[in-house]
């Protein structure tokens, strides 16, 4: 699939899951009046199309290759054929749909409890977590290019408010932009911002 490419939009009907051989597949939601929130991107190993992995069913979210990708399509009745008979396949699928739950979980989460500022605070230690890798001064870059319209859809903000929130972090030392990548030069700090709202909660 080129960059791009829809794999498969809200609303369509559901017969089947990809499988992600190579690439990144971005699954997102879009409102009817046409605000965008990102679920996650899905690498090597995952598959998208879910959750009714069997279809029969609409699907609920969009999946689009954000890079040229390689995936495998299976049909839901083979699908359900396979794990009859591959037990080791079900618990595969089974696993995977847990991993997705908590993406799931953490979405409504951080959505439903967190102010736009500690989102995108818990965004950038979760990106760091998955593609962080440590540069030589010293912080921890994010080894994918995430534009700001990208993370404004990741925590449910605008692209100005994000461009102008990731400023004011550089200016105080949190992190650098180089080039559009992100490097979180005190991720301490940024831990700091996400406990915020629980030392609220419990305030006695």
């Amino acid at each position: 699939m080129k960059q791009g490419s829809l794999l498969f939009h809200q609303g369509e009907w559901h017969i089947g899951i990809y499988i992600i051989e190579s690439g990144i597949v971005r699954t997102f939601y879009t409102s009817p009046t046409g605000r965008e929130i990102t679920l996650a991107y899905w690498q090597q190993g995952n598959f998208v199309g879910g959750p009714d992995v069997f279809g029969g069913s609409i699907h609920i979210w969009s999946g689009i290759a954000v890079k040229t990708s390689s995936l495998f399509f299976i049909k839901g009745n083979d699908l359900r054929t396979l794990m009859e008979e591959i037990p080791q396949l079900g618990i595969g699928i089974v696993e995977a749909l847990v991993f997705k739950g908590r993406c799931f979980s953490s979405l409504i989460q951080m959505l439903g409890t967190r102010s736009v500022a500690e989102r995108l605070a818990q965004l950038l230690l979760m990106l760091i977590d998955s593609y962080g890798e440590v540069d030589d001064i010293g912080g921890i870059a994010i080894q994918r290019q995430f534009t700001h319209e990208d993370l404004a859809h990741m925590v449910g903000a605008s692209r100005q408010w994000v461009t102008t929130t990731l400023d004011r972090l550089q200016r105080q030392g949190v992190v650098q932009i180089r080039k559009r990548q992100v490097v979180v030069l005190r991720p301490d700090i940024l831990a700091g911002r996400t406990t915020v709202m629980k030392e609220r909660k419990h305030p006695f």
